[in-house]
């Protein structure tokens, strides 16, 4: 990730093609020693693409891959309630931490061993 990170900086930076030794500068800069195949992998991997055109790719795969949160969103969305439904389930898990506070309240400061 970090070679890739390094490609994505040197890319954004105005270099076009960078080269194993750019991105050998980049990552001594901040104390990482770069590892000659990981570079050449990276290089030859993205190597004459543009780079917002790999990171549009990237997004559409990430849009792909179910998460926790994601496939709720999209589902809501999907429905058409759009981002109403987003607020309704936060306000409710508000509501529920507050019931929480008040049953904690219950033994009113006396502990079972005091």
């Amino acid at each position: 990730m970090r070679y890739v990170a390094a490609y994505l900086l040197a890319a954004l930076g105005g270099n076009g093609s960078p080269q194993a030794k750019d991105l050998k500068k980049i990552l001594e800069s901040v104390g990482i020693e770069a590892d000659a195949t990981r570079l050449e992998k990276v290089i030859s991997e993205l190597g004459g693409k543009d780079v917002d055109e790999v990171i549009a790719q990237g997004y559409g795969k990430l849009a792909s891959m179910p998460a926790g949160g994601a496939v709720a969103v999209a589902s809501s969305a999907a429905t058409g309630s759009g981002g109403a439904a987003a607020p309704a389930a936060a306000e409710e898990k508000k509501e529920e931490k507050k019931e929480e506070s008040e049953e904690s309240d219950g033994d009113m400061g006396f502990g079972l061993f005091d």
